[in-house]
């Protein structure tokens, strides 16, 4: 182990990174391994494929996972800026892509194909996005007269139009949620973040009533009788049959028939296999990492860390969030993965890249280079 004593960027690492945070997200990528071996075979059957397909997959995936976050921890804040400034453009460029290119999938359009691999380009806009409107923020507490606000607003529109087109409701409201939360961190007047509210209602309101899956959709959750509601009934029976401590390892039945057992609704097979008190565990995990970045992004005296660091916090908490709330029939289906524990390449990546800005975000800089990353990008981005 690195003595404080001896100085080296790895040793300097070590005893600047929240190491709690670091093992909370080890254990939640170690979850999503067991959860994956207790969830994917039957998914994996049904498709014709050797039953350890999707498992042998998520470990593919976890290892440069693992390189992404390490590496992404070591980076200075004007690396983080410049890194994010460049994710943000190419994945932009890419979301555009697929409404043109993109391969369609239950009448959406969010995957493109690259160099043989499938990629969701939404999914790596979304961290990259945050550092670039905590930048904007930012300045804008230092700088009044710079309209980085409205240039922040501008890319709002730009996003949300962009995925609003694939269709991809849930990943916009994400978007907005953390986008207006940042706003209202940054000082703006409550009604400027309630006018951002009624817009989004309004603009939820319009897709329930022109687009028919969002219709189905609703409708379903208001109304179970009304419309397909066969995933979210499958996924509440299996709490009810796991109880507090589950039925144990591969016991369970619910994933036999549920379809996307090893993805939206993996959180659902966890409660029937290893019980409510998993569920628990894996809640806390989550609300841990949220209040202890939280609790950084407070503390910190330089305005772009403290927004950056909220932001991916905030993004983190939400989509862990949500996709609890859709397995419980809290919320409508959003489609939306459960951070390090649900299937999917895309998503592992684009958390691994999130989470170690955050760790990077969150180590403990000495003033000295708080002061000089300020000088350095006092009239950049970069």
């Amino acid at each position: 182990m690195a003595s404080r004593t001896e100085y080296s960027p790895l040793g300097d690492w070590w005893w600047t990174v929240d190491r709690l945070i670091l093992a909370a997200i080890a254990v939640l990528m170690l979850a999503g391994l067991v959860l994956s071996l207790a969830a994917s075979p039957p998914v994996a059957l049904r498709m014709e494929r050797d039953p350890f397909f999707f498992v042998n997959r998520q470990v593919m995936y976890l290892i440069p996972a693992v390189a992404i976050l390490l590496g992404t921890s070591l980076l200075s804040l004007r690396q983080i800026r410049r890194l994010s400034m460049l994710v943000f453009v190419v994945s932009l460029v890419l979301v555009a892509a697929t409404l043109l290119y993109g391969a369609e999938v239950k009448g959406a359009r969010r995957w493109i194909v690259l160099f043989g691999l499938s990629i969701q380009p939404s999914e790596f806009l979304k961290p990259a996005f945050v550092i670039v409107i905590a930048w904007l923020f930012g300045e804008s507490t230092r700088r009044p007269e710079m309209p980085a606000n409205l240039v922040a607003l501008a890319l709002l529109l730009l996003v949300v139009s962009l995925m609003v087109l694939q269709p991809d409701f849930g990943q916009t409201m994400l978007i907005l949620l953390v986008w207006g939360a940042l706003f209202f961190m940054a000082g703006m007047r409550l009604v400027w973040v309630a006018g951002l509210a009624a817009t989004a209602a309004a603009g939820l309101a319009g897709a329930y009533f022109t687009v028919p899956y969002v219709t189905r959709r609703i409708k379903g959750f208001i109304d179970p009788s009304s419309g397909d509601s066969f995933n979210i009934g499958i996924a509440l029976e299996s709490f009810a049959r796991g109880g507090w401590f589950g039925r144990g390892p591969g016991e369970g039945t619910i994933k036999r028939i549920l379809p996307e057992s090893h993805t939206d609704f993996v959180f659902a097979v966890a409660a029937e296999e290893f019980g409510i008190v998993l569920c628990l565990v894996l809640l806390a995990l989550f609300a841990f990492i949220v209040i202890r970045a939280l609790r950084h992004a407070l503390s910190t005296e330089d305005p772009f860390a403290r927004f950056a660091a909220s932001g991916l916090a905030i993004l983190f908490g939400l989509q862990a969030a949500i996709n609890m709330a859709v397995n419980l029939h809290l919320l409508p289906a959003k489609g939306m993965t459960l951070p390090f524990i649900s299937y999917g390449g895309s998503s592992m990546l684009s958390l691994a890249y999130g989470m170690g800005m955050l760790l990077a975000l969150t180590r403990e800089h000495p003033r000295a280079e708080m002061l000089d990353s300020r000088n350095a990008y006092a009239g950049s981005p970069a």
